[in-house]
């Protein structure tokens, strides 16, 4: 069969969304086509010679491209099956089946996708949480892994590669999109298919690597000696990962092994340093403990990147300026992506928020495949969407994180910053930091 798999966007990395299910439908002997629309414009001849159109809905951002996609591929071949696959695909799928989609699978979607597309199953489970027997992901004919994002440390721009150890979680955060479809819980990719996915990657030009678990110590005693043995393969090949400052804390023996590795960054999705707001999204830390955490990591080597959602139903304007401050004294400002400082709380489809007493009254807007909220205090909602538009402008205009964190204080305060901090150029980061 005739199958494309099309990527919308996946933050700027080479999709392992298309490159994974390739490798099991060409094992059954289809031809299999991608798409990165991130990278490429749509084939309008190769839509039309499909038979199977699969759209790869990993998050928020992909999910609503993906619905405006849908409409011209469902002109250009009104026969072909489109099936939506992904996290994101069971938390939308009544707009998704309402644009044309048969079929939706959330979860762990390689095995039924090939159901499907084989004819072995006439309709998808929306959400699969079987154990799989993982495949070799196929890049074959993706854009080359040197025109995405890449590492940057200092002027140095490095090719960065993107694979995936494990995937679900163990953890039940009310704002996370994960819970409503994986429940509490993980699967874990062998190690020699990992181990194969980064050596095709460094063998086509990485020479660093995005482990993109939702946690990566969800499963400490598959992660440890994952990254074990890639150090000793790979011993010039940094990584890095994405880790609970819950985690972080209750492993902190093995901080030292991550710097020997060469874990070069680690994100931590800290969300708030407002108690009261962690408590509602039942963080699983305390602000006290991010204090700790900048501090044993810095103590290990290793660069903390924490993530934020400083726009929330309960965020006073104190607590935003609080957020600014510590970031300035703990000299964060390099580590902290600018587009962190103006994210406003998403609420999906089957959010946990829902169960929040002032959040269950919501109304559900489907263009934005969110729930709608408004502050109570109508400035704040200003100073999120007047952040939003500086911190594009000053990106487009090529500002430096520090100059752009200047520009965020001076908006915020409403006067210029009184401080004067050099700017940490060596931190590394990715470059194309948006996070949802």
């Amino acid at each position: 069969m005739r199958v494309v798999l099309i990527a919308t966007y996946e933050l700027g990395r080479q999709p392992f969304g298309l490159a994974s299910p390739a490798a099991w439908l060409r094992a059954e002997g289809h031809d299999v086509a991608t798409l990165d629309l991130s990278r490429q414009k749509l084939d309008v001849d190769l839509i039309a010679s499909a038979a199977f159109i699969g759209f790869h809905l990993p998050m928020h951002t992909a999910a609503r491209l993906a619905l405006q996609y849908m409409e011209t591929v469902r002109h250009l071949n009104p026969q072909a099956i489109i099936c939506c696959y992904g996290l994101y695909a069971p938390l939308n799928h009544e707009m998704l089946r309402a644009a044309g989609a048969t079929h939706i699978i959330g979860g762990e979607f390689e095995g039924e996708l090939a159901d499907v597309i084989a004819g072995r199953k006439t309709s998808a489970r929306p959400v699969v949480l079987d154990r799989l027997a993982f495949q070799k992901p196929d890049r074959t004919g993706l854009i080359p892994i040197k025109r995405y994002a890449r590492l940057a440390v200092g002027p140095a721009r490095i090719v960065a590669g993107y694979t995936e150890a494990s995937r679900g979680c163990k953890h039940l955060c009310r704002h996370c999109p994960i819970v409503p479809v994986y429940q509490g819980k993980f699967r874990i990719v062998p190690r020699e298919i990992v181990l194969a996915d980064v050596r095709q990657q460094v063998n086509a030009g990485a020479r660093h690597i995005t482990f993109g678990d939702p946690d990566f110590l969800n499963g400490p005693g598959h992660a440890i000696p994952l990254i074990e043995e890639f150090h000793r393969e790979f011993p010039g090949i940094t990584y890095d990962a994405t880790i609970k400052i819950e985690h972080l804390l209750k492993h902190r023996d093995l901080l030292p092994l991550f710097a020997r590795t060469g874990c070069r960054f680690v994100t931590s999705a800290v969300e708030s340093l407002d108690d009261a707001v962690l408590a509602r999204l039942q963080k699983g830390h305390a602000r006290r403990d991010f204090f700790e955490c900048v501090e044993l990591m810095r103590e290990s080597g290793l660069t903390l990147a924490p993530t934020f959602v400083p726009f929330t139903p309960w965020t006073t304007r104190e607590s935003y300026l609080d957020l600014l401050r510590v970031i300035r004294d703990l000299k964060l400002i390099g580590a902290v992506a600018p587009i962190q400082l103006a994210i406003r709380l998403l609420i999906p489809a089957g959010s946990r928020l829902l169960e929040l007493e002032d959040m269950n009254a919501l109304e559900f807007d489907r263009t934005a495949l969110s729930y709608k909220w408004q502050h109570p205090d109508p400035e704040m909602d200003r100073l999120c969407s007047d952040l939003l538009r500086l911190i594009r402008t000053a990106d487009r205009h090529g500002y430096s994180r520090l100059g752009i964190f200047r520009l965020i204080w001076e908006r915020a305060f409403g006067e210029a910053p009184d401080f004067h901090l050099a700017d940490r150029s060596t931190i590394p980061y990715l470059t194309e930091p948006w996070y949802c």
